[in-house]
This record gives C-alpha cells, structure tokens and sequence, in this order.
C-alpha cells in the first residue's frame, strides 16, 4: 500500500516513521494502526530477531503518549504489572504506585514467558479497560494500547496463552523473515546508527483519541454486518473447527473493518475490508478439531478457504 492510500495526515506521518524503521513491513504496520484506532490490541507472533519489538518502539516513539514496557519472565508477579501499595513512614500511610500496565502505549516483551496468574493481570486491563490492584479498580487512561510480542510455544520455557485470553486481541500477527534485498537495505540503514534514534513524535494523545472518535463513526450497511456474522457463523459448524468464533470475533472484525475503511480515505466500510482482515481476526480465536490437526491444516488456511468459498454481498454502490 502507498502513502497516497492513507487517509489522514498524521498518520500518514506515523507511517513514514515506521517505514523508516522497519523494511518491507508496510502491512503489519498499517493493520497494526488498524488495531489502534479500532481501541484493540495486537499479539505480534514469530521468532526472535525479526523486528516485533521494533515495531512496537516504532510506533510508541510516533505517538505523544505515555509508553510503559514491561519484560515478562518466569518470576514476574501481578503486582509487578498492576502496581503495589508502599508504606510511607513519613506520611504513616500506603501510598500506590502504578505499575507500567497504566500507561498509555505498553509493549507485553515476551508475554507468554510469564505463569498465566500475571498473564491475567494485563488481560483484564485489555478487556476491562480497568485493573484491580490492592482490592481497588484503577480505570485505565485512553488511549489505552497494548502489543504484546510471543514466541512460537513449541519454543522451551512458554506458556501458551488460553483461547479466552487469545480472545482478548484484535488482530494477532506474524513478521516473516525479510526479503534478501529489504535485508540488504535493513543493513545499510543500520550501519552507523540506527534509525529509530531520529524517530521524532508526530501525533498527539488528543490527536489519537480524536481519530479513534471518528473511525466509530464508520459506516457499516446492514449487508455488510450479515456478511461478517455469515463468517462468524460458518465457524461454529466447519468441518474441521471444533470451537468457532464467538459474538465478541463478529465485533471485533467489524470494528477492525471500520477501522481499515477510515485509513482508506472511506467513510463506508466493504466487503473486500472484511475479506482481507478476516484471517487476522478470526484465526486465533478457532480451534480445530483433530481431524484437521492430524491433515497438518493451520487456523490461518482454514480461515482462508472459509472466507474464500463464503458469499460476498454485492450492491451497485460496492
């Protein structure tokens, strides 16, 4: 996709910054806004060393906003991530002090090397737009944006994040490793310094929310919200899906979609944004059942052929 595809100014802004920073990456990038604006968050999935945590610094450089990050490992507690209550001696009292899940841009490093009791922790706050912490419900500041990074879980040492969490994210993603030339240039550019250094912010916290007001305002005709709950429902009696998508998936791919036709200079959400986004937001909330595992088929191709053979509504404004 080029530059002259995006809609608004500022993010066009935050796309040449990305661009500067990550090499060949422009559809993670433009789905990864597709999920901020759309108030989601993004589980980026691959191996180490393919930029996930890049992009994720990218975009939280971009962005006038408060940016936590937190570095999951075995031994990381709850309140590591929530906040804890400190007893100061002066005032004779506990003070709270907020843990990084309170900011406004916060970067999940490796979410699924932590025990699934912290995992939790985060998710509520995605879910809930508040945590608990201390017995006390602290409301989560907008925007509110989380990209948690995973290691694939044959990967020794994870743990694999439960369907009802994986539910929690709006997209989840793959980087892929780099062409041999977008690897070339990746070298050049990081050969005296690297770029993200220059990364200047170019969108402000009212900006943003003023953007993700206006991507609500999307329009999604009837015919279209059949199609998506047509998807969503053909995933409860596939042949090789043992759990399908719930309610919450046919939300979450209109609101994606909404967000996808406002990037697009649209007003009017169609069938084709369905379409594309379909894989990213369905995948991970399917399980297939054992027949397809033993065939050797993947969440990702059974959403490809469903969406491919599924019925696309067609009118003359279309």
């Amino acid at each position: 996709m080029e530059d002259t595809l995006i809609y608004n100014k500022k993010i066009s802004k935050v796309m040449n910054n990305i661009n500067q920073v990550m090499i060949g990456k422009q559809d993670v990038a433009i789905l990864s806004l597709v999920a901020l604006l759309a108030e989601g968050h993004v589980l980026l999935e691959d191996v180490p060393g393919v930029g996930k945590t890049m992009l994720v610094r990218t975009l939280a450089k971009s962005l006038d906003c408060d940016f936590k990050r937190i570095q999951f490992t075995p031994d990381l507690l709850p309140s590591d991530v929530t906040g804890v209550s400190i007893y100061n001696p002066q005032k004779m009292e506990f003070e709270f002090r907020g843990g990084p899940i309170l900011g406004n841009i916060v970067l999940a490093d490796e979410i699924n090397r932590t025990s699934p009791k912290t995992q939790s922790a985060l998710l509520e706050g995605m879910e809930e737009k508040n945590v608990t912490a201390d017995g006390n419900t602290i409301k989560l500041a907008r925007p509110f944006f989380v990209m948690a990074t995973q290691n694939p879980v044959e990967y020794e040492g994870t743990y694999p994040l439960p369907e009802a969490q994986l539910d929690r994210f709006l997209l989840k993603l793959k980087m892929g490793y780099p062409s041999m030339q977008d690897e070339l240039t990746m070298l050049e550019r990081t050969s005296r310094s690297h770029p993200i250094d220059t990364i200047e912010p170019v969108m402000t916290k009212l900006e943003l929310i003023a953007l993700q007001e206006e991507v609500k305002e999307v329009y999604v005709d009837e015919n279209v919200q059949q199609y998506i709950v047509n998807l969503t429902r053909e995933t409860r009696n596939h042949e090789h899906i043992f759990l399908g998508v719930s309610p919450r998936g046919s939300i979450a791919l209109m609101n994606a979609a909404k967000a996808f036709a406002f990037i697009h200079d649209r007003d009017f959400v169609l069938p084709d944004d369905v379409k594309y986004l379909a894989p990213y937001v369905m995948a991970h909330r399917i399980i297939l059942n054992s027949e397809a595992n033993y065939e050797g088929k993947t969440a990702e191709e059974v959403i490809a052929t469903l969406v491919k053979n599924a019925y696309i509504p067609i009118r003359k404004d279309f």
